[in-house]
């Protein structure tokens, strides 16, 4: 993969109540432009709706990787 990124998260690494929050954090870090990788064992489609609700028109998002047991999203802002 030729792409950079600010940061990766790891989802698997962390407890069901900190995921969401984490990520979230990482997002929030980046600057216009930038992008953050996100690996998970499920397709994140929960957590993309939760950005749509969030950030409507402040992000993209682009599967790098999908499944069957690793996803790996894109997430930029715009």
């Amino acid at each position: 993969m030729s792409q950079d990124f600010k940061t990766t998260i790891n989802a698997t690494e962390y407890p069901p109540q900190l995921k969401h929050k984490t990520i979230f954090a990482a997002y929030s870090a980046l600057q216009p432009g930038e992008a953050m990788l996100l690996v998970n064992d499920h397709d994140p489609v929960p957590l993309r709706f939760q950005f749509e609700a969030m950030h409507p028109g402040q992000f993209t998002w682009e599967y790098i990787e999908q499944g069957p047991t690793t996803f790996q999203v894109k997430i930029g802002k715009n």
